[in-house]
């Protein structure tokens, strides 16, 4: 049996998804909090397997609910957030950088087709989350520019003179914050064009790209339909379409079906990128839970490519590159601060 602390401050959603939750036979609500101190206090009390955590609590709101909970206690959280509200969804990715591990739109609109599939996807949530282990969090090593090097082609040179035409980078649970960090620490005149699939709950694709833009010196923006790729541009897979890179450097937005019950998915990204970058394209995959882009990383491989994956030390969940691992699909295995120290030296 799976048990939950829901921790939300609105009495009509609270009984909402508590009832939802004690209704499938797999969970049960262990108990509930209005507050973000009792949330807190409740984690401790009950150690939960799971966390629901509204965003906006009195007393201390979500965020900091999180960063409390992750140092002391750390359970899976997923954050609950309203997709329209832009506060909400600020605070939401700062929850991810705090250690909460997934996010859901907060179910609404009770008695319509909407709401089903949002209580579905928080319930799907809580399964998968259910399974992992999480780790105490901890701050972050500091990486200093000192420490890299700080050569950089400018960007008309990059068509000349870089080993590498296109980094693809997927990701899925922890890939947020790992993404995060990799953009952050990239050099202003970092100009090999990075295209990202990030499994992500559907409609927050524009909060993602705003809050990585936030921290990162290079052009981050959502992917668009027949869109050139640029040097120095940093590309976001966005919600409901597989995306694809064709032989010329454009992007391509697919109708196609999901595949690992991703859409967008790794898989089809990296699939085109072997194909249609073979040699000159370097591979990522990062933390996440199943195998999309597993077997394809190893076609870039396969088509000489380079690739690279997250070390499991550092992975919220090691399903994805572990299963690269298994197929031997990596020239590289690195931890994050490997993976931009890498960036570095081919920039």
């Amino acid at each position: 049996m799976i048990r939950v602390l829901v921790v939300e401050d609105s009495p009509v959603i609270q009984e909402l998804i508590v009832q939802y939750i004690n209704n499938d036979p797999q969970m049960e609500v262990i108990a509930v909090a209005v507050t973000g101190v009792e949330a807190v206090e409740m984690a401790q009390k009950h150690k939960p397997d799971v966390i629901t955590m509204d965003v906006n609590l009195p007393e201390m709101n979500g965020l900091d609910a999180t960063k409390k909970i992750m140092e002391t206690n750390p359970v899976p959280i997923i954050i609950c957030s309203a997709n329209f509200n832009p506060k909400d969804m600020d605070d939401t990715f700062s929850a991810l950088s705090a250690g909460a591990a997934a996010i859901a739109e907060k179910p609404h609109s009770y008695g319509t087709k909407s709401f089903d599939v949002l209580i579905g996807r928080l319930l799907n949530n809580i399964r998968l989350l259910s399974a992992i282990k999480v780790y105490k969090r901890v701050p972050v090593r500091p990486i200093t520019v000192s420490n890299l090097i700080k050569k950089s082609l400018t960007k008309e040179a990059y068509l000349f003179n870089n080993k590498f035409s296109l980094i693809a980078i997927g990701a899925s649970t922890g890939g947020p914050v790992i993404i995060e960090r990799l953009l952050a620490h990239l050099p202003e005149r970092f100009s090999i064009p990075i295209i990202i699939v990030q499994h992500i709950t559907p409609g927050f694709s524009n909060g993602f790209v705003e809050w990585l833009q936030k921290s990162s010196k290079i052009n981050i923006k959502l992917a668009e339909q027949n869109e050139p790729i640029q040097p120095g541009n940093c590309y976001v897979a966005p919600d409901n379409c597989n995306c694809t890179v064709s032989k010329n450097m454009v992007i391509h937005l697919e109708d196609t079906p999901p595949e690992h019950s991703a859409k967008p998915s790794v898989s089809v990204l990296f699939r085109s990128v072997a194909k249609n970058v073979g040699d000159k394209a370097l591979g990522i995959l990062l933390t996440g839970m199943g195998r999309d882009g597993a077997a394809e990383l190893k076609m870039i491989k396969d088509a000489g490519g380079e690739t690279i994956i997250q070390d499991a030390d550092s992975s919220v969940v090691y399903g994805m590159p572990g299963e690269a691992l298994k197929l031997h699909a990596e020239k590289q295995v690195l931890t994050p601060e490997k993976m931009i120290e890498y960036f570095h030296e081919i920039s």
